[in-house]
């Protein structure tokens, strides 16, 4: 087995993922719902779909996989997607890893999941865990609070409301923390590990801890748009961002997303797994951060640009 299968090696997270494992000269492959999306690695890097509904299809491009890198998942329910099927697909994912020999599993979870939780998010990331240290599969499990980098979503649009509202309002008094990664270090974790023995669970933070107040501030003086930031009750902000996602055809911000933050679940005790500050990469991306709106939705409607493009 010499093939390091990724999944989403076109979107964000696997891409950079990809990107290392190319500068290691191993072969490396994608399952991707999007195999018409621009490829960035030209003919280095073949698309195959997922074939969740085709439980064969999926063992035959499965095999010969030494590592499996697993990024799948949702943000959020809607019409188009939900929780639920993320992780009936995620299952059939791991029985088919399993059935075709893969060697190692390296899984994107999220830190402090829990099937105790009251929010699905959290609670379906805990369900996968489990199960897949139940399946016989080696793996290791990272755990990534919040991730930055050029094609992330929540910083980018934290600037993005930075740069056009004369304040920002914080839920409540913003003094939950999170403990954002860098998507290449997380991408150099997930390489490392897919190298590793033993079955291990990694929670995947970066080596800076901010309050959700203190992120937008630092944001906010990197980009030369430092605003007030007011408390706002979390019914209120939810509102606020409704009405944010339809004037950008978009969801926002979700009432789980608000609930995980203001639970400080987007943050351990753990030492940090990245070396990369986003305060340092703030400061260097300034000129570009939140220029323009990064859609969720955009992306998963239109599966043939670039997620930059989008």
């Amino acid at each position: 087995m010499n093939i390091h299968m990724v999944t989403g090696a076109f979107g964000y997270s696997g891409r950079y993922i990809a990107a290392r494992l190319l500068k290691r000269g191993v072969a490396v492959r994608t399952l991707t719902n999007s195999v018409d999306r621009q490829n960035p690695f030209g003919g280095k890097v073949q698309a195959e779909p997922f074939h969740f509904e085709h439980h064969g299809k999926m063992v035959a491009a499965l095999a010969g996989t030494e590592v499996l890198y697993n990024t799948y998942w949702v943000r959020f329910n809607h019409d188009d997607f939900t929780y639920r099927a993320a992780v009936e697909n995620t299952l059939k994912l791991f029985a088919a890893a399993r059935e075709a020999g893969v060697g190692r599993v390296v899984h994107i979870s999220i830190t402090n999941p829990s099937e105790e939780s009251e929010l699905e998010y959290f609670r379906g990331k805990a369900r996968l865990e489990r199960l897949l240290s139940e399946s016989g599969l080696s793996y290791s499990i990272l755990r990534p609070a919040v991730l930055f980098g050029k094609e992330d979503i929540l910083v980018n649009n934290i600037a993005w409301v930075l740069r056009r509202l004369p304040v920002f309002g914080v839920f409540g008094d913003g003094e939950y923390r999170l403990q954002p990664i860098f998507v290449d270090d997380l991408a150099e974790l997930a390489v490392r590990e897919g190298a590793a023995r033993g079955n291990r669970v990694i929670d995947a933070i970066g080596p800076e801890t901010f309050t959700f107040r203190a992120l937008v501030r630092t944001i906010g003086e990197s980009i030369g748009k430092r605003r007030p930031i007011i408390s706002v009750s979390p019914g209120f902000g939810y509102f606020a961002a409704s009405l944010m996602g339809k004037i950008v055809g978009d969801v926002f911000l979700t009432r789980e997303e608000v609930s995980g933050l203001m639970q400080n679940l987007l943050c351990t005790d753990s030492e940090p797994a990245g070396e990369t500050k986003l305060s340092e990469w703030v400061r260097s991306h300034a000129d570009e951060l939140g220029v323009r709106y990064a859609s969720e939705l955009a992306r998963r409607r239109n599966r043939t640009e670039a997620y930059e493009n989008l």
